[in-house]
């Protein structure tokens, strides 16, 4: 009886410690595409993962080890698997893993030290962050240009959805899912040219479509008219009063001449008559 006593009592505390196991609750948090924004208040250590990378499975303790200290270091422990969430692995351009971050205030530093708890631990308390480079606002994940990254990633695992849909779940040949997507990507390419010519056409309109920029130009054109009218008229009456002179000219120089010959014809009958 006491013997059996034992082995139940044994029994109940061996089940009562794998409870006890699985039902403390880990203190690292897991963060989503959504819940990328709470990085930007308050001091963070990310880690990007992937399920299937041995270093990552291998930092795993460590990172749930230094994470009970994250409330006495006032700091938020999290995780990213990246191939569960492609927006934040694009915002942040995963190229390997695992891939530790540093985030305070907005500032994104990329954390490359020994991973261990203890260096985690002193990397927080003693602010070893702070002779890291920060990365650039160009490049970093709230940027225009990260955000457009993010959008590509998510687009991405959505094709490769769908593509596995289509060969998995409706049987669909490899093939026939390929050129599904070249017509949607021509088509869409068709849609988003012809957007684009429209808006073009709306900014800067051809010459031929293009309104009057100067609209008062039409109550100007009667007076400019009859300017116009004006200058050709006394441009006529110089020219008749050109041709006037000429003729006057003309007539006085045909006066002229005709005296003179009659002058000399005496002069020369006068001279004959001498000879003679």
């Amino acid at each position: 009886m006491a013997a059996g006593g034992r082995v139940c009592a044994l029994l109940w505390l061996a089940l009562a410690a794998a409870g006890a196991a699985l039902g403390k609750r880990s203190s690292v948090k897991v963060l989503s595409d959504g819940m990328w924004r709470e990085l930007l208040q308050g001091e963070w250590m990310v880690e990007f993962y992937a399920p299937w990378c041995p270093a990552c499975q291998n930092l795993q303790p460590e990172w749930e080890k230094f994470a009970e200290w994250g409330e006495d270091l006032e700091v938020n422990i999290a995780k990213v698997d990246v191939t569960e969430q492609p927006g934040l692995s694009g915002r942040f351009i995963i190229t390997a893993l695992p891939t530790i971050y540093h985030c305070k205030d907005g500032e994104f530093r990329r954390y490359q030290g020994a991973r261990t708890k203890t260096d985690f631990i002193n990397f927080i308390s003693d602010q070893e962050w702070k002779s890291i480079e920060p990365v650039s606002s160009w490049f970093g994940p709230s940027s225009f240009l990260m955000s457009s990254m993010s959008a590509l990633f998510q687009l991405s695992m959505w094709i490769r959805h769908c593509h596995g849909y289509l060969t998995e779940n409706v049987g669909m040949p490899v093939w026939g899912s390929y050129a599904v997507f070249a017509l949607a990507t021509l088509f869409s390419g068709l849609i988003l040219g012809l957007i684009m010519v429209f808006l073009a056409d709306c900014i800067c309109p051809s010459k031929r479509h293009r309104p009057p920029q100067y609209p008062h130009s039409r109550k100007l054109a009667p007076e400019s008219a009859q300017l116009l009218k004006k200058l050709d008229e006394e441009q006529e009456a110089d020219e008749e009063d050109i041709s006037d002179d000429e003729t006057e000219s003309k007539e006085v120089s045909d006066r002229n001449s005709s005296p003179s010959a009659v002058r000399q014809r005496p002069v020369n009958t006068a001279a004959t008559m001498d000879k003679s």
